[in-house]
């Protein structure tokens, strides 16, 4: 918005809204001129300019004057009693607030939790939990049973724990789930809730991090007809995003492809996607033998988990399919180890692994308050740079400042670990040799380790020393 003598020049998504440019017109008592702009535009403008998200404290503070719950301990808590204090106004209001402001602040998690003399709410950030508010203990009940409605759960099964979802649409466009956990504890329900953010998820793999050369390597892998590409990493390392993002690169309309996911965390389209359901015996073994039946070309399975499992996936890759999966170890070999241990043939593992991908999420330094950090050359060689780099290192860090709460991090950056499966490592595993034989021959083959991936990205300024520590183990 403008203004130009007595005319007021203002930026519209609809131009031809003849309504809101009468009633800016009385408002201001100045002529309007409307310019076209884009809706996201817009958006960015508004919350930048206006949208400071909900003030947490100030609610706490009209909280604490305005509410008056009993405290109710034990199981004998009335279930009319519970809605009717769910519903009071002053609650609903601050379960939204809570809701709003972990958007707002990009957080993956929420912790909502209840202890003996004391009542907390918790964000992950960037992969790190920090507390953002404390609820006076004599709403903990009022405010567990709002989270419960909102996810459409049993508000009277204090006992057992439940899962739920719940779906916020924001602006009449942006659509979040948060995907609900509700688990009985000594001092009442804690309550996690995972945020998946549809319009956040980054299929783009040029944009996740990768190196060119890696990622040459793992797209090489992922078009090959058939064989099997293992995705491993902790959990929330960004594993599925990984998967997702290739299977968006395979989806094209000469490919039918299937997957299992416990749970389905985004929906895409043209992919078959089944839901898990342990209880009434739909599992990732049970759901793999169906696929065989249902003429795919790429299987997704989301965790193999047991030997079950991983014989069906390798029967599959080795049948004419690409099966895309993902382990729970610590880096590229020892997922070779893993699969062993769990009854697969050394010659399966051999003739079914097309690649295997081992990924941490490190946090970003703030761009907004990037510094020159001085550091002493013994730490920087004790985690493993040469000389040369040292030397020649420009290592940064965050001073902090309002935009990344103080923290110096903003975001976060992928490190990758990308093992083709070559000739001299399918000759070590036949051979027996231990993880630490096959990573000596990975790194002596021109393969990136995550330590060694963590300090390339320490020098181009991304992130610091102690975050590559913090999420790498030693070569």
């Amino acid at each position: 918005m403008r203004r130009n003598g007595p005319t007021l020049i203002v930026a519209m998504a609809d131009p031809s809204n003849i309504f809101a440019i009468d009633e800016l017109k009385f408002l201001t008592q100045y002529n309007i001129e409307p310019v076209v702009t884009s809706e996201n535009a817009l958006e960015s403008a508004l919350s930048r300019y206006y949208d400071k998200g909900p003030d947490l404290d100030q609610m706490m503070g009209e909280l604490d004057e305005n509410v008056d719950f009993s405290s109710s301990d034990g199981d004998s808590v009335n279930v009319v009693d519970l809605e009717n204090q769910a519903g009071e106004a002053p609650v609903v209001k601050l379960c939204n607030a809570i809701l709003l402001s972990a958007i707002k602040k990009k957080a993956s998690d929420i912790h909502v939790e209840p202890y003996e003399k004391s009542f907390r709410v918790r964000f992950r950030i960037d992969g790190i939990l920090q507390e953002e508010m404390r609820p006076p203990l004599k709403l903990r009940n009022a405010i567990t049973s709002r989270l419960k409605i909102m996810a459409s759960l049993d508000i009277a099964e204090r006992r057992l724990p439940q899962d739920g979802r719940i779906k916020l649409k924001i602006g009449g466009t942006r659509e979040m789930d948060f995907r609900v956990s509700v688990l009985p504890t000594l001092y009442g329900e804690k309550i996690v809730m995972r945020l998946l953010d549809k319009s956040q998820l980054q299929l783009d793999m040029t944009k996740l991090g990768f190196d060119q050369g890696p990622l040459d390597h793992f797209k090489i892998a992922i078009k090959k007809p058939y064989g099997m590409v293992l995705v491993t990493g902790p959990t929330g390392s960004g594993k599925t995003t990984t998967l997702y993002s290739a299977l968006a690169e395979l989806n094209t309309i000469d490919r039918n492809i299937s997957t299992a996911e416990d749970p389905v965390e985004f929906n895409l389209h043209g992919i078959n996607q089944v839901q898990m359901h342990e209880d009434i015996g739909l599992n990732f073994a049970t759901a793999l033998r169906a696929f065989l039946r249902q003429d795919p070309n790429i299987i997704m399975v989301g965790e193999i988990r047991d030997f079950e499992t991983a014989e069906i996936g390798v029967k599959a890759a080795l049948t004419g399919h690409l099966v895309l999966s993902t382990l729970h170890t610590n880096d590229a070999p020892s997922t070779v180890s893993r699969l062993l241990n769990m009854g697969i043939e050394p010659f399966l593992v051999t003739a079914s692994v097309n690649l295997v991908l081992a990924q941490r999420l490190a946090r970003r330094i703030c761009s907004d308050c990037k510094v020159p950090d001085e550091k002493h050359a013994e730490p920087l060689a004790k985690m493993g740079m040469t000389e040369e780099q040292i030397r020649t290192a420009k290592i940064m860090k965050g001073r902090g400042c309002n935009n990344c709460n103080q923290t110096g991090y903003k975001g976060r950056v992928a490190l990758y670990e990308v093992m083709p499966f070559t000739d001299p490592l399918k000759e070590l595993v036949l051979q027996g040799a231990s993880a630490a034989e096959i990573k000596t021959e990975m790194i002596r083959g021109g393969v990136q380790s995550l330590r060694m991936a963590g300090i390339q990205k320490i020098l181009e300024g991304m992130t610091t020393p102690e975050e590559v520590l913090r999420t790498t183990v030693e070569d």
